[in-house]
């Protein structure tokens, strides 16, 4: 998924205080209004200062308005709630996330202070800060880069946000929370199971739509089933069966050198490694590069210690073929005897994962 939608999860609680909602969620009946307004007063910027409405999912300009005696206005129409960026002087840093639907929201923030921007009128922006309210103490496990976090604060994340989803599968907050917890737990079932929940006009949105494209990669090879063996070359140009780590707890991992989402989860990977490697558990990693240079330039400077194999065919590698993946960064967590326990772990979800098994 594109960076700006994932932004959204990594935001403070917007507002310097947060009031109790009196209603329900905004839910599907949000769009009954058939456009927008956002009324915008924004002290500290100048005169002409250019105000654009970004996509949230690709950072695309929407609409754009100039700033005049502090004030802006820009209207338009959305299909459906969505995540959008109210953006200043064309710059990335300056900008109000809003969760727009088709209602007059009215913008109250600072130059220097966008981050506590006041944003009222739209019932779906209140259920995006009420998300990010009970998700604040838990950022930190959200980062793609950050540490993997305690196996406590991993429970405590998984359970608030399948708290939230269940409480609010009317909102089109909804499948941010779905996904956050499967992020975390890697509980393809439970993703399944909210999501068919949803209603038809949640499931596709963005986020619904990628949801439901992890669910199919889910059942391709679904938990419990023996993965199947292969092999490649590694680096050295040796055959390596999976079969030769019978025995061992191992991590297949799909990845490349040229892929930006996986080189940011191998820190994650290596610190699992590290911490259960002298507890029977092991890291195969199967690249989908084309070249051997960018690939093992890529192993040494993120310092992928276990052993790596490839075709170097990219996206024809055998085994991706093999395994239908079509997306990467992926990944298999197989028990001793080689059957899947564990799907396309991420981050803390990883480290947890492996800590309830190799007590």
């Amino acid at each position: 998924m594109k960076k700006w939608l994932f932004l959204l999860m990594f935001l403070p609680v917007l507002g310097i205080a947060q009031k109790k909602a009196k209603n329900k969620t905004a839910g599907t009946d949000v769009i009954k209004q058939n456009s927008f307004t956002i009324n915008g007063t924004v002290s500290g910027f100048p005169d002409g200062t250019v105000v654009d409405l970004l996509n949230g999912n690709n950072g695309a300009p929407e609409a754009t308005a100039t700033l005049k005696e502090g004030k802006f206005i820009i209207t338009g129409k959305v299909e459906f709630p969505d995540f959008k960026l109210v953006s200043f002087n064309k710059q990335q840093q300056q900008f109000i996330p809003i969760f727009l639907d088709n209602s007059n929201v009215t913008v109250v923030a600072k130059h220097n202070a966008l981050d506590a921007a006041e944003v009222t009128g739209s019932p779906s922006h209140e259920d995006f800060k009420a998300f990010t309210a009970v998700t604040k103490p838990y950022q930190h496990l959200f980062m793609q880069e950050g540490g993997g976090g305690s196996e406590e604060e991993v429970k405590g994340a998984a359970s608030v946000t399948e708290s939230f989803a269940r409480k609010n599968l009317q909102s089109y907050i909804a499948p941010m929370a779905i996904y956050r917890n499967f992020q975390l737990t890697g509980d393809a079932k439970l993703m399944e199971e909210l999501y068919n929940s949803l209603k038809p006009e949640i499931k596709a949105t963005p986020v619904g739509n990628y949801i439901a494209n992890q669910i199919e990669e889910a059942n391709r090879n679904p938990i419990g089933q023996v993965l199947p063996d292969f092999s490649q070359e590694d680096t050295s140009g040796k055959e390596v069966k999976l079969s030769h780590f019978l025995g061992k707890y191992v991590l297949v991992d799909f990845w490349a050198s040229w892929c930006g989402p996986c080189r940011q989860e191998n820190p994650n990977v290596v610190d699992a490694y590290h911490k259960f490697k002298h507890k029977n558990f092991t890291v195969l990693g199967v690249s989908l590069d084309k070249a051997r240079e960018p690939w093992m330039a890529a192993i040494h400077k993120d310092k992928l210690e276990w052993p790596h194999v490839s075709d170097l065919k990219g996206w024809g590698n055998e085994v991706a073929k093999q395994y239908q993946i079509y997306s990467i960064p992926q990944n298999f967590l197989i028990d001793p005897q080689g059957k899947i326990v564990a799907k396309n772990l991420r981050g803390p979800a990883l480290e947890a994962k492996l800590a309830s098994l190799l007590k």
